[in-house]
């Protein structure tokens, strides 16, 4: 599935709701749905710096493939990131660069709705997940 139509079906789980409030709550139910990495993986290489919370990415690569987990100790921050999981899993790196956190937030409904801090964390996160991918 292309990263546009994962982020069409995402927008479109996002628009049940008119209140923000809502949306940051669906937001924390797809982090308490979602399983994270294991403990032994949350390293300083795997650490996403610039973001409030403490938060990680890691990765594997299969063929041409990259396939992400994420996770972190604060629900939305972990909600974020598994969106991000969700949206470049399964992707080559060409379709992964095409693809900024303003791109995301904009096209799922979500930019405005978290801090200001929590944006540039979430920057934070598609700019390693960019650097990953083309390593």
């Amino acid at each position: 599935m292309s990263i546009e139509k994962t982020l069409n079906e995402i927008k479109d789980l996002f628009d049940i709701f008119d209140d923000p409030k809502d949306k940051l709550s669906q937001l924390m139910d797809i982090a308490k749905d979602y399983d994270g990495i294991p403990e032994a993986q949350r390293t300083e290489y795997s650490k996403i710096s610039g973001c409030t919370s403490q938060a990680w990415v890691t990765c594997e690569k299969r063929d041409d493939s990259y396939f992400f987990s994420c996770d972190s100790d604060a629900l939305i921050v972990k909600g974020l990131l598994s969106l991000l999981c969700k949206i470049f899993s399964g992707k080559q790196s060409e379709e992964i660069l095409s693809v900024s956190h303003l791109d995301i937030l904009n096209s799922v409904g979500l930019s405005g709705l978290i801090t200001v801090q929590r944006t540039n964390g979430f920057a934070s996160a598609v700019k390693k997940i960019h650097e990953i991918s083309t390593e």
